[in-house]
């Protein structure tokens, strides 16, 4: 798996990396929405942001957090009719192995 592109803040910036880590604490864990169903959204967001690299490392967590390949299939489905083909392509570059 990815490494967390942030984990240099740990030594260089604590205090920035720390208010992170808290503020995606909140947003990843368990609430009326499932922490793997907030990856996946957050893994669509990527794509249509054009973060091949977002898209790998949130992958590859919402499938630690039990997402299957047919669910990160059926959200990229979403992405596809909300925002067109173009995110697709940067999809498919984030999941090279992933899928």
């Amino acid at each position: 798996m990815e490494k967390d592109p942030l984990e240099i803040l740990k030594e260089k910036g604590a205090e920035l990396f720390n208010n992170i880590a808290a503020g995606k604490k909140l947003a990843y864990s368990d609430g009326a929405l499932s922490a793997k169903h907030k990856l996946l959204i957050a893994m669509a967001l990527d794509v249509v942001l054009g973060s091949a690299n977002g898209v790998k490392f949130l992958a590859a967590q919402a499938m630690k957090a039990g997402a299957s390949k047919d669910e990160i299939l059926d959200a990229l489905n979403v992405v596809y009719f909300a925002s067109g083909v173009v995110s697709v392509y940067t999809a498919a570059q984030g999941l090279v192995d992933i899928l």
